[in-house]
């Protein structure tokens, strides 16, 4: 959710706001210290304008992951498509010289 709400340039506090719900919990949600419900999704990819399975399927589920890969993923996620292919296609590159 973080990365959605920085590429739409609010703070936690505007979309709290916009999603009805308590900015402390919305830093609780990016920081993992809370479980998001369903409808607390639903409200925020509502108030990011994100489709609910998109932002539901970036969200990971019960781990406390924060390595290389996730950053990775977070960053590339908020991508347009064809950005993310281009990137895509960098990093298998990158991937086959190193494996030469």
């Amino acid at each position: 959710m973080r990365a959605y709400r920085k590429k739409a340039g609010i703070s936690q506090e505007e979309l709290a706001e916009l999603a009805g719900l308590h900015s402390t919990y919305i830093g609780q949600l990016e920081r993992g210290e809370k479980n998001a419900t369903l409808e607390s999704i639903e409200k925020n990819a509502r108030a990011l304008d994100v489709s609910f399975e998109i932002l539901f399927s970036h969200i990971v589920s019960g781990t406390a992951e924060s390595g290389a890969a996730e950053q990775c993923y977070s960053l590339i996620a908020t991508q347009p498509e064809k950005e993310q292919r281009a990137i895509l296609d960098l990093v298998r590159k990158a991937i086959d010289y190193k494996n030469v």
